[in-house]
């Protein structure tokens, strides 16, 4: 099963030309500080100059370590955050344009899956209410009509019959069917953009590979775009067609998923890879090696590149003085590092 959807995922073509559906221009987002709630005492920038696109139906993960941005960057897509400077464009429209009943109408547009499924899911109700209550936000009067949708979706997540998990609460389901009713939920207004937040973490290992392909199958069944937010690229492999690796708010190296397991040009990339868990028992005591320090406080950070007190290869005077641009050493892959001027 694990070979059939690596091979699914790593032989997916790359999208080349495309009339973007998510644009990401220089964005930047910034929590103000405050001494003991008066007083401004500086700002901690979680995601400080990020640029992308995405094509209709492409999937994308975005890849780093714990506080390095990638929650703030999920939660300003979703439209819960409002960005310090820069865009978030979603098939031509600006996010920060939108008020009131357009904004509501962009949440129909963007599914949800959330890291946690039991914490996603009220506990007090059962799985029908969770599924019918987003459908009674949206206007869906018509109690056949919500049923029907409702039924559609639990079929699509493998969760059949459905008059058998209707009644029932999330604590009566297991880890991985209450990640499929997550799942069912982010898909009932048919979206046409999905952000999964972690959404195999919390799972045992067993059933994560189930998870993701169910997920991939959706993907290619609707032509959905999908923004996959992980810290493990032992799983991205199986999912998206490209990675996007973020390191202390920014964006250090873009690349297909093939290409960049296979050659990752960061040195963060490749400390990342390094530290990947591997699953031969044989090498359990393996020590691998990692960059020393932590990350930088998004507070205070480095000047320069971020990673380079870190970094085995820092150049004084050049990458703890100027930020590095994007260079394109390979066609289609993107690292900002001097290393590639």
């Amino acid at each position: 099963m694990i070979s059939e959807l690596r091979e699914v995922i790593m032989n997916t073509p790359e999208i080349k030309e495309h009339t973007p559906l998510l644009s990401i221009r220089d964005l930047h987002v910034w929590y103000e500080l405050r001494r003991f709630g008066f007083g401004h005492a500086g700002y901690v920038r979680a995601v400080d100059g990020v640029s992308f696109e995405m094509a209709p139906g492409e999937t994308v993960a975005v890849v780093g370590e714990s506080g390095c941005g990638k929650s703030s960057l999920m939660k300003t897509i979703l439209g819960l955050n409002i960005p310090t400077k820069g865009d978030v464009i979603f098939n031509g429209r600006n996010l920060s344009d939108l008020k009131g009943s357009a904004l509501r109408a962009y949440r129909f547009e963007v599914g949800y899956v959330q890291q946690d499924p039991y914490g996603a899911l009220p506990p007090f109700m059962s799985v029908q209410r969770i599924l019918e209550e987003p459908l009674m936000i949206s206007g869906v009067r018509s109690k056949d009509e919500r049923m029907r949708r409702i039924r559609r979706a639990m079929d699509e997540v493998k969760m059949f019959p459905a008059d058998d998990f209707l009644p029932k609460f999330p604590h009566m389901l297991s880890g991985g069917q209450q990640q499929r009713v997550v799942i069912a939920r982010a898909m009932l207004r048919e979206p046409k953009l999905i952000v999964a937040d972690e959404p195999v973490s919390m799972l045992d290992a067993s059933v994560r590979v189930e998870i993701l392909k169910l997920m991939h199958a959706l993907q290619a069944e609707h032509h959905l775009s999908v923004i996959y937010i992980t810290h493990d690229l032992s799983t991205v492999k199986y999912f998206s067609a490209r990675i996007f690796v973020m390191y202390a708010g920014n964006l250090v190296e873009k690349a297909g998923t093939r290409r960049l397991l296979e050659n990752p040009l960061h040195p963060y990339t490749m400390a990342l890879l390094a530290a990947t868990s591997d699953p031969d028992a044989r090498n359990a005591d393996t020590f691998k090696e990692v960059p020393p320090g932590e990350p930088p406080s998004l507070v205070n950070p480095p000047t320069g590149c971020r990673f380079h007190p870190r970094c085995p290869h820092f150049m004084p005077g050049l990458c703890d003085e100027k930020v590095p641009h994007d260079f394109e050493p390979e066609p289609g892959h993107t690292v900002a590092c001097w290393l590639y001027e």
